[in-house]
């Protein structure tokens, strides 16, 4: 298989926009820097990881997620209020922040702020785009193949390496 083609194992960078349904701009990497992720490693939502294996650098695509390949479809129980007291002391708590927390299991979940009353903070485990279709115009930048590095941590590291 060809270097430059997207597959397992390979740290892809792609450029992109993201519009909702009514066409408005949700996220861009435009004018920045390319987003880089390890193929296969679930680091993008799997419709889109799924739309660009097998293409290569310079391809551009428009490529539509349905919630169900992107950030799932909206559950709401994932709405709840919490007490104020339950986050930190002296954090200027702010709609659209994202807190982690705890889930079942004991493993992280992030959650957004919704709502913020005097004494409760609404929190949603929905992620802001779950329920919604995501459409993509994507243009391939970089294909490389992943360091072994890269390949145990699951995800690629930036210029001169590990940067958790």
């Amino acid at each position: 298989m060809a270097s430059d083609v997207v597959a397992a194992g390979k740290v892809v960078g792609f450029h992109y926009t993201l519009r909702n349904d009514s066409g408005a701009v949700v996220d861009s990497s435009q004018g920045g820097e390319a987003l880089s992720y390890l193929h296969g490693a679930g680091n993008i939502v799997p419709g889109l990881e799924n739309a660009l294996t097998g293409k290569k650098i310079g391809d551009q695509l428009k490529v539509k997620v349905s919630p169900s390949e992107g950030y799932g479809e909206r559950f709401e129980e994932g709405v709840q209020q919490i007490p104020r007291d339950q986050f930190p002391p002296g954090i200027d708590i702010q709609v659209g922040m994202q807190f982690g927390a705890e889930g079942p299991d004991g493993s992280p979940v992030p959650v957004w702020v919704i709502g913020i009353a005097p004494d409760t903070v609404t929190i949603d485990f929905n992620h802001p785009m779950a329920g919604q279709n995501l459409n993509f115009e994507v243009a391939i930048a970089s294909v490389r193949d992943a360091s072994p590095e890269e390949m145990q941590h699951g995800h690629p590291h930036g210029p001169g390496g590990h940067h958790h």
